[in-house]
């Protein structure tokens, strides 16, 4: 298989879309663009090296990769878009690279399914690159009409033998050229154009950013899972809830630690994805369980978000009891769950009620545990 290297373009500084930094770190459904750029690409295809052309100190990109967990070269662009190309090409490290797919990181909807037949197209040609027909009539500004039939509507990501078109760049004759299809067009590579895709527009102008907006958010949806949860009070020293540590004189029963809280909220997030309940995955009787910390439980429940590519949005944990008294761990509680989900404070509840002294609760018997999530999920085959 054809080892392959992508250069994503950010060293622009976009001044057509307005905002107080360059474009592709606006906010785009609370993200920066580029986040939107680089996930999808990665989730696209598995690039054996990533090279992001920058402006010269750029303040934001690596909090972008170090958020997206993505390792790449970071390397400074030019004045204009094909320097900065050429120089994410000299960036490249690997020698045994065979192709190249080069980007603008202001078009977030690049998928799969634009990746793919570049891929194929490079099987027979020197270069690709995804294309629109032109729909509506055109005319030069004296009114002459042009044929349309003649033209395309060319996108990035554009493609090419790695060493061809960084051949090409070498030898540039001149300083700027539209695009990387007319650096190779220039140099005599042969061109495979592939499907271009509406969707996969380049945000350009202020209102540009409303309609990525509109189209991330249905691109996704909002699960909501439920969990509950009964141990009985043993004798013990000290019990687990939530992930915090109380010395009360008593314990909790159960095979792992009986955290109640944990447990609830795993089942909750496994229900959100319709992933089954803590027991499929942890079942009390296999022997490796016994005595667990539940945060392992929580970790495997978050590695499922992920492996989703969902994003918790909130949780909310009722503790129902009549001991021990929750208000002065309340807050430890929601600081753990929130390490553990690696979630904002605000967006971690931890509530507390009794039964008025009615049933086992009532009784001081055991405690119960009730979760409810919500997790932001992709819409299957969005992409």
């Amino acid at each position: 298989m054809p080892t392959s290297a992508l250069i994503l373009v950010a060293a622009g500084s976009g001044q057509r879309a307005g905002g107080d930094r360059p474009k592709q770190y606006q906010q785009i459904a609370g993200r920066p663009l580029i986040a939107h750029t680089l996930e999808n690409l990665v989730n696209a295809m598995n690039f054996d090296e990533i090279v992001v052309v920058t402006a010269k100190n750029d303040p934001y990109i690596r909090d972008t990769l170090d958020e997206l967990k993505i390792d790449a070269t970071v390397t400074n662009g030019g004045d204009a878009r094909t320097k900065s190309v050429h120089e994410g090409l000299k960036a490249i490290s690997r020698q045994s690279i065979d192709h190249v797919y080069i980007h603008d990181a202001a078009r977030p909807f690049v998928n799969a399914g634009l990746l793919r037949p570049l891929a194929n197209a490079l099987k027979t040609h020197e270069s690709s690159a995804p294309a629109l027909p032109i729909a509506d009539a055109l005319k030069t500004k004296s009114g002459e009409s042009v044929d349309r039939d003649t033209l395309l509507r060319v996108q990035t990501p554009q493609a090419f033998h790695y060493a061809k078109i960084k051949q090409a760049y070498d030898s540039l004759k001149k300083a700027d050229y539209a695009d990387d299809i007319a650096v190779a067009k220039a140099a005599g590579m042969t061109i495979q154009f592939t499907p271009g895709q509406a969707r996969n527009f380049k945000v350009t102008y202020p209102e540009d950013f409303a309609k990525a907006e509109n189209m991330l958010q249905k691109q996704t949806y909002i699960a909501t899972g439920s969990g509950f949860d009964v141990h009985q009070f043993t004798e013990g020293d000290t019990l687990w809830l939530c992930g915090v540590p109380i010395k009360c004189g008593y314990t909790l029963k159960g095979h792992s630690d009986a955290d109640a809280g944990l447990h609830a909220l795993t089942d909750a997030i496994l229900g959100a994805l319709a992933a089954g309940d803590i027991g499929d995955h942890f079942p009390p009787s296999d022997p490796k369980w016994k005595g667990q910390n539940s945060s392992k439980f929580v970790d495997f429940s978050r590695f499922m978000v992920n492996k989703r590519k969902g994003k918790l949005q909130h949780v909310d944990i009722t503790l129902i009891c009549e001991k021990p008294k929750i208000k002065p761990h309340r807050e430890a509680m929601r600081a753990r769950i929130a390490e553990l989900l690696e979630l904002p404070l605000t967006r971690v509840s931890v509530k507390a009620t009794t039964t008025e002294k009615l049933g086992f609760t009532g009784r001081g018997e055991g405690l119960a545990a009730q979760a409810t999530v919500t997790i932001q999920l992709p819409v299957e085959g969005a992409s």
